[in-house]
């Protein structure tokens, strides 16, 4: 059921503060990674050779000349209206869950680690990345964990989704990359989806993440946060190449998430 929207005297949507706030950060982090797979979808299209969703979210992977990393990141991920970001009425129906192991010490960035070599520690990786990055509520935050986080080959400082993400909510928030005393950022991994894997190194997680942003007035809406995840060197770090195909930012709990296939988090 579409949410109903407020409208001023000659029928025009009312749009607060807060909603364009909340708009500008669904914009800001979906806007990259879109980008992406649209880039991958056009390199698999001139190849004539276009990749298949996996079966069961364990990666059936299609022939192709990309690789098969490349094939599972650019398969495309169910769309969603932008109102559905926002927050809505909590289905009646249960979802699925995901239980993710807990976190057994602090990497670098202050980012916390310790997950073990599985699907659920590659989703719970990447959920410690981008609750530590956006609750830092500052450019440098958020370029110091993708630094310690990303391959060689992957995201960097200036090109990941993060950065553009943060530096849009700060334009938007009136302040400068220095964040402020008045920011505040809360993030809440609320639900995920294995997209899925190529061996036991390499995932496609999603994360479905609530966002709480206060400045001179409350914002809350629904970001997605699709990434590659590799297994190196003991831990899970965002790997090289695109980003993948995003998934749809939508407020955690309610029947179009559900539907969209995410499945609620439960921390071991």
């Amino acid at each position: 059921m579409r949410r109903r929207k407020n409208h001023d005297a000659d029928g025009s949507a009312e749009w607060s503060s807060a909603r364009l706030l909340a708009v500008a950060v669904v914009s800001a982090l979906v806007a990259v990674a879109v980008l992406a797979g649209v880039v991958l979808a056009v390199v698999a299209v001139l190849t004539d050779e276009a990749p298949t969703a996996p079966t069961a979210g364990r990666g059936a992977l299609p022939p192709s000349t990309l690789s098969r990393q490349d094939a599972l990141a650019a398969v495309p991920m169910p769309s969603a209206d932008p109102d559905d970001a926002l927050s809505g009425p909590v289905s009646t129906q249960a979802a699925d869950v995901l239980d993710l192991p807990r976190a057994t010490g602090v990497g670098a960035a202050d980012v916390p680690t310790g997950f073990p070599r599985t699907p659920e520690g590659a989703l719970a990786q990447l959920a410690a990345i981008d609750v530590t990055a956006m609750e830092g509520g500052s450019m440098d935050g958020v370029r110091r964990v993708i630094t310690g986080w990303a391959a060689p080959g992957g995201p960097t400082a200036e090109t990941w989704s993060g950065v553009r993400g943060m530096a849009r909510l700060l334009s938007a928030a009136g302040l400068s990359g220095a964040g402020s005393p008045q920011l505040a950022v809360v993030v809440r991994p609320a639900m995920g989806l294995i997209k899925g894997t190529v061996g036991p190194d390499f995932a496609v997680v999603c994360v479905d993440l609530e966002f709480t942003v206060t400045v001179e007035q409350t914002a809350r809406t629904a970001i997605a946060d699709c990434q590659r995840m590799v297994w190196t060197g003991g831990r899970w770090v965002i790997g090289p190449g695109l980003e993948p195909a995003p998934a749809p930012s939508i407020w955690p709990g309610t029947e179009a998430a559900i539907a969209a296939g995410y499945r609620e988090l439960r921390h071991g």
